[in-house]
């Protein structure tokens, strides 16, 4: 006879969540109904540890050790936001827009450079005025609702943005989304933001998380994303500037319309621990998604990248392509799974993940999957995890090149490879020259 799974026992941190939403509540503003829907399935299955599969190699319930209070948004002065929000610049020809410890911030950003067509309004004001639009697509159509961290975000969602690309506009100037840390303590954040691109317009969009110090912040962020019919968006994420003990969780749940192109890449110099998970969904025929990624880890970092594309139509192509450099004691995730439906007819998909390994006590974890219910489709998928060719390096030395030097030309080249897969020149300027000067402080170390 079997014996019943006995009752988990609740964890400092996840206590702490549950009270925070208890004492939040009646100040978080709207959706009181699916906020208390997803924190009831968030206190069904707690923080996900090794027994999720999805959530195997980032076991976040022995990870989050205490749940970081949340500040309230006038915590910070403007100039010292100003400050922070500088030193984690990219673009200077992008339209900013900025959140501040979870909360929208119009003083802070660059609204008179956003392109006509486009529009922005607060998360937390359209939930209150009951925006049954946004209502609607907060759930990314359901993609990813089991997720434990998607559920948190839900219940906890302060604010956030509804950005709303007008139909065939095509945005000249990028639009930038930073979630900014105030720093000084550890300290959350919960946001959430909404991204509407209409039929044919254009749109080049970058999302970073940043702290003003590296403080060990905890900040858990989704951004839905709906791509009308041909239209098009080039996508970078990254993440900067964070404490060793920084935990940051971010959400992709997009959804592509007939003939669009979605083309993202998320870039990870190192923080602490680090979860960029992306739910994509083809959900109209002859749509294309390219998805990319490069992350450069040392110390004890941890980078994980999960995937979820789900081919829902016929006749579209999707290709992702993620390289991990990892030094010391270091951990890299890549988990990818491609889903062709029944009726996804003439899908074609490529997958594949490769890392190169420095420091003897770094590690590498690749789980890459297909499910495949349609018959006439062409997929595959590939992981390579390995060192520097000692060939290579001979092969530069012996032309009078010093060994260390040897191996950042070879690392530069790997990582290269990664960064020409970002269409926004200034940006990919800015990750080169960030990429040297990881590799620069490693020859130094």
């Amino acid at each position: 006879m079997n014996k019943p799974l006995p009752i988990r026992t609740r964890t400092e941190a996840e206590e702490a969540l549950v009270a925070t939403f208890d004492s939040a509540s009646s100040n978080l503003r709207g959706a009181s109904d699916l906020r208390a829907a997803a924190m009831a399935r968030f206190v069904k299955s707690g923080l996900p540890d090794r027994r999720v599969e999805s959530w195997h190699y980032t076991d976040l319930r022995s990870i989050l050790r205490r749940a970081a209070p949340v500040r309230p948004g006038d915590f910070m002065p403007v100039e010292r936001a100003r400050a922070g929000l500088a030193s984690a610049e990219a673009q200077t020809h992008a339209a900013r827009i900025v959140m501040l410890d979870g909360i929208y911030r119009p003083d802070l950003s660059d609204l008179a450079l956003l392109p006509a067509g486009v529009t922005v309004a607060s998360l937390a004001d359209a939930l209150a005025e009951g925006d049954a639009e946004a209502l609607g697509a907060l759930t990314g159509e359901g993609q990813g609702a089991d997720d434990p961290v998607v559920s948190l975000n839900t219940a906890l969602m302060q604010d956030g943005v509804i950005v709303r690309v007008a139909a065939g506009v095509e945005a000249a100037r990028p639009i930038a989304i930073a979630n900014i840390m105030s720093g000084g303590a550890p300290h959350a954040a919960f946001v959430r933001s909404l991204v509407m691109v209409g039929d044919g317009a254009k749109l080049r969009l970058t999302e970073t998380t940043a702290a003003c110090d590296e403080s060990e912040t905890q900040v858990n962020e989704a951004l839905v994303l709906r791509i009308g019919d041909n239209a098009r968006v080039d996508y970078v994420s990254r993440v900067v500037r964070q404490g060793a003990g920084a935990i940051s969780l971010h959400t992709l749940l997009a959804t592509l319309g007939a003939g669009s192109e979605f083309n993202g890449f998320s870039f990870n110099p190192g923080v602490g621990v680090d979860r960029r998970q992306m739910f994509v969904r083809l959900n109209g025929r002859n749509s294309t998604l390219n998805l990319g990624g490069l992350s450069l880890l040392r110390g004890r970092q941890h980078a994980d990248s999960t995937l979820v594309v789900d081919h829902a139509v016929p006749d579209c192509r999707s290709r992702e392509f993620f390289r991990y450099i990892l030094d010391d004691e270091s951990t890299g995730v890549f988990q990818g799974k491609v889903v062709v439906r029944q009726h996804a007819q003439k899908t074609d998909g490529a997958m594949k993940s490769q890392a190169i390994m420095l420091g003897d006590g770094a590690s590498m974890n690749n789980k890459p999957e297909l499910e495949i219910f349609a018959d006439d489709v062409v997929c595959g998928h590939g992981a390579t995890v390995g060192q520097l060719d000692d060939d290579q390096i001979f092969y530069l030395q012996a032309r009078g090149i010093p060994k260390p030097e040897a191996e950042s030309l070879l690392l530069e080249a790997f990582a290269y490879e990664a960064l020409e897969l970002i269409a926004d020149e200034q940006l990919r300027a800015r990750f080169i020259e960030q990429t040297g000067e990881w590799l620069a402080a490693r020859g130094a170390a």
